[in-house]
This record gives C-alpha cells, structure tokens and sequence, in this order.
C-alpha cells in the first residue's frame, strides 16, 4: 500500500466521494480504495487530478513519489 494525500485535498476542496468518482468517471469505491492506500492504474491516477481541477504536473501533490 502506498500513502497518498487524496482524501486531504478532496476535502480541502469540499469535493465529496461521490462527486469526485462522477467528475473522474470512476466508482465510489475505488476512491476509497485509493484513500485507504491501495495502488491503482497511471491512468485512473490521471482522471483523479484532471477531476480535481488540478493539472497531470500537480500528481505528485497527491500520489507518492513513486506514483506513475
């Protein structure tokens, strides 16, 4: 499992779970999979900066440094 900050910034931006898995096209789980530390695609990675609002350059304000 890897650490990552997604559910601090979705929370400073006021952006709840569900909002955020509709604006990434993605599942409500899968965010809280990621939130919990689990690992996921470079390409899920990607809708969930783009669905923030953020650019791809910002990724490693939210994934680890070893994120893809």
């Amino acid at each position: 499992m890897s650490k990552n900050s997604l559910k601090e910034i979705r929370e400073s931006l006021m952006i709840s779970k569900a909002e955020l898995s509709r604006n990434a096209q993605i599942s409500p789980l899968t965010i809280t999979r990621i939130e919990n530390g689990m690992s996921c695609r470079p390409e899920t990675k990607r809708k969930i900066v783009l669905a923030l609002g953020l650019k791809i350059t910002d990724k490693k304000k939210i994934f680890a440094e070893n994120a893809a």
